[in-house]
């Protein structure tokens, strides 16, 4: 397999990874404009942005844009991520040019259409209402809010159905002027591809944009806090969430093989201690995630009214005595599952397109596999245990759904963290 990048005069850049033998190819368009960078009253436009993608451009409408993507059996899709908005596709290797072109035609030139926007307003708020009534979404969100309180990063990436409602096409035009300039975007392709013929598609497509450098302002700040609904459903809902590192910190890999060794598996702490021992809940895990310049360590679990309260104490004091205890066979077996996890789930085109774009933009460059397999091995446990240390003198977030009424706050529960 070979990767080659290559940037235009104007700061657009392009990566692709030859992977020899494969029939089809993974193409897209990653923009480094997401909910963060929404301003006040723009919450969800991001999200909107990517809806309209679809609905038609100064070349083709709606039904065109599908007719032609499914005339050669391939599939166009896109997401909004906090940080991110990708435009991307699966096609035969023959294909190429046509996705390339397409995606072209829908990031460069919407129409935004009156009566398409009205449609697809329709759309997202029932994708709102939709999330609304799913708990094991919902939850996140709110625990986001109360991570990060008055602040682009801590709202959600659909937006609030009040906001949503009022979108018009100058708002779309009014984003996309400000942030679809070529330097935050990277075309990224994997599979049967040609590095020189889509670095000359990209030429005639992209390369016409002009140049302009966009300053993305960071700075999120993780407070901590509690959100509590109380209402009658069958599970009592559980996020609890700590700071964690950006993905640009050095105990970013620290802190992603300790949450896998604290609730990232059947053999792990929290699934053992809580559902194995106690029989506690069905579902319980923890996850890290990481941005430019923050991160968290998230745990969520789903149980009942009467147990939620032994749960969440039970929760904090497994994380305390990891910071203590964490063993080298508990990291050994945290780093052999995500090493596992990253290199077979770079098995398809489509993984590998994506890891290329979203490094390119992290590193500037993209960083060999073996980079990534050697800063997991360089974890140990007592660099887990004392990262893990520093993580508990942090401030938690906390949201609760459900029958919750008996679960401890967040400062109970800060209190037992610190105890």
């Amino acid at each position: 397999m070979s990767i080659a990048t290559h940037t235009l005069p104007n700061g657009f850049r392009i990566v692709t990874e030859h992977m020899p033998g494969l029939q089809s190819a993974s193409v897209g368009v990653w923009v480094s404009a997401g909910s963060r960078h929404e301003g006040e009253g723009e919450t969800g436009i991001a999200h909107f942005l990517e809806h309209m993608a679809f609905k038609g451009t100064a070349r083709r409408s709606a039904l065109q844009i599908a007719e032609e993507i499914e005339d050669v059996g391939g599939y166009l899709n896109a997401y909004t991520s906090k940080e991110m908005t990708a435009y991307y596709a699966r096609v035969l290797s023959a294909d190429v040019p046509l996705a390339i072109d397409l995606i072209g035609d829908i990031v460069m030139n919407p129409a935004f259409d009156a009566r398409e926007i009205s449609v697809e307003r329709g759309v997202i708020l029932q994708e709102i209402g939709q999330t609304l009534d799913t708990p094991d979404d919902i939850i996140f969100d709110w625990l986001h809010e109360v991570s990060y309180p008055d602040q682009p990063f801590g709202r959600s990436i659909l937006g609030p159905a009040d906001l949503v409602r009022g979108f018009g096409e100058g708002d779309l035009r009014r984003f996309t002027g400000q942030f679809y300039a070529p330097d935050q975007m990277i075309l990224s392709a994997a599979g049967g591809v040609d590095h020189e013929k889509i670095v000359r598609l990209a030429e005639e497509i992209f390369g016409r944009m002009p140049g302009r450098t966009v300053p993305l302002a960071l700075g999120a700040r993780f407070s901590g806090g509690e959100r509590r609904e109380v209402k009658t459903l069958e599970q009592a809902h559980f996020a609890l969430s700590l700071e964690g590192p950006g993905y640009r910190d050095a105990d970013v890999y620290t802190a992603q093989v300790f949450a896998t060794a604290l609730g990232g598996g059947m053999s792990s702490r929290l699934f053992q201690e809580i559902r194995e021992k106690r029989g506690l809940c069905y579902t319980i895990g923890s996850h890290a995630s990481a941005y430019a310049d923050t991160g968290s360590l998230t745990i969520y679990a789903g149980t009942g009214a009467g147990e939620v309260a032994d749960l969440a104490r039970i929760t904090v004091d497994e994380l305390r005595r990891a910071a203590e205890d964490m063993s080298e066979a508990e990291i050994t077996r945290a780093r052999a599952q995500m090493k596992a996890g990253l290199l077979m789930g770079l098995e398809s085109p489509s993984a590998r397109c994506e890891r290329l774009a979203r490094v390119l933009a992290i590193w500037g460059r993209v960083p060999d596999l073996s980079e990534a397999v050697e800063r997991i091995d360089a974890v140990d446990a007592v660099g887990a245990r004392a990262y893990a240390r520093a993580l508990l003198a942090r401030p938690p977030a906390l949201a609760l759904y459900g029958p919750v009424s008996a679960a401890p706050d967040h400062v109970a529960l800060a209190q037992r963290l610190a105890a």
